[in-house]
């Protein structure tokens, strides 16, 4: 009798563990469906470059992360370059890391879409430093939506998810590929659905910080595109650009302005640089004396805001309007701190961080926000 007992005991046991998994399964994919299908305003929190492992400024982290919680946001978009390590050519991806990006970026967040960053991939001699945590970072954020009717299909890494009244695309910019044919039906796709269309990705189409000629390819094939916002991370600064369209054949780029920060839907791309998550902070080019990395005079001219400082951005993201709050985020600093890239260079003897003077904490930086044409909005109702 007693091993007859047993027997049941030790029978029952897992089917318990297993009925309490799929009742935290079921639970976990009602959560997300619905906030995947409802019709609300999608709050989304978007950060970049943030600073975990021995290369990266950890109170800047440790604040920017604390803030952006504060604001629950329904999703966290991360912009790649999770971590920082200080080995050449590591040929494991330390646990400790791991544990760090689970807890803090992870967890606490119900949707993720990661987008793969130099420093997470494997190293190789441009990028000797790279961590090689990627695989097991990616496998931390929420999966891709999968299209049976399109011919073409995106690489490894890449994909799309449809969530709320929002279409987002990850990309890998190592290497870059156009990805015209696989997203190009899919953005349509949402488009005609009445979905906001935002792209992200690790380097910038366009930046003021390093300038790399991007305009013949990236940033015209993006742009081709007609997505509403692109957003990468990369350049350890802040820059958002007005709404722009496909670059001409002088290199110009035909673009829309607006001083107040109020933009209509199909008139541009917004493109906006946001990696001030953590890692050490970095003059752009101009600043350094550096005119071979300094952008030509068509990219400032559609440069809205830039600022070297750690900050977030929160999407609230309505069905006729896409409103943007970019947070500043000054974290105390003690005398050991300092979350200047190589500090001891002259240059910075006349260039100022945008928290230098500031008191520590989190203020609202800048504002833009996209909405619906009227008459579009006439004709959708």
């Amino acid at each position: 009798m007693k091993e007859l007992l047993a027997k049941k005991k030790s029978f029952v046991i897992p089917i318990l563990f297993l009925s309490v998994v799929l009742i935290s399964f079921e639970a976990h994919a009602v959560a997300e469906s619905s906030i995947k299908n409802y019709n609300g305003t999608l709050l989304v929190g978007v950060v970049g470059d943030t600073g975990i492992g021995e290369r990266a400024y950890r109170p800047g982290f440790i604040a920017v992360i604390k803030a952006l919680r504060k604001h629950q946001p329904d999703l966290l978009l991360h912009l790649g370059d999770f971590l920082y390590q200080p080995k050449i050519f590591p040929k494991t991806c330390p646990e400790r890391y791991l544990h760090e990006v689970r807890k803090t970026l992870a967890d606490p967040f119900q949707l993720k879409l990661f987008v793969p960053g130099d420093n997470d991939l494997p190293p190789n001699k441009k990028k000797p430093k790279g961590s090689g945590c990627w695989e097991k970072i990616d496998a931390m954020d929420n999966s891709f939506d999968s299209y049976s009717t399109f011919t073409h299909e995106p690489r490894t890494y890449e994909g799309t998810a449809i969530i709320g009244n929002t279409f987002f695309a990850i990309l890998n910019t190592y290497p870059w590929q156009d990805p015209k044919l696989w997203l190009s039906p899919r953005i349509k796709k949402a488009k005609n659905q009445g979905l906001w269309t935002i792209i992200a990705l690790h380097e910038p189409p366009m930046t003021t910080a390093w300038y790399l000629e991007r305009r013949n390819t990236v940033l015209k094939q993006l742009t081709q595109l007609k997505p509403d916002l692109v957003l990468s991370g990369n350049q350890h600064s802040y820059e958002r650009f007005h709404q722009v369209g496909i670059p001409n054949q002088d290199g110009s780029i035909p673009h829309v302005s607006s001083e107040t920060g109020n933009y209509s839907k199909g008139d541009g791309t917004i493109f906006l640089v946001s990696g001030g998550g953590g890692a050490y902070l970095k003059p752009f080019a101009d600043q350094q004396g550096f005119k071979k990395r300094a952008a030509p005079k068509a990219v400032f001219d559609v440069l809205a805001k830039r600022a070297l400082m750690n900050h977030y951005l929160i999407l609230e993201i309505q069905k006729e309007k896409l409103q943007a709050t970019t947070y500043r985020v000054c974290p105390q600093i003690n005398k050991n701190d300092n979350p200047k890239w190589k500090p001891d260079k002259p240059m910075w003897n006349s260039i100022k961080l945008d928290c230098e003077g500031q008191e520590a904490g989190v203020t609202a930086f800048e504002r833009f926000q996209i909405q619906f044409k009227k008459s579009v909005i006439d004709l959708q109702n």
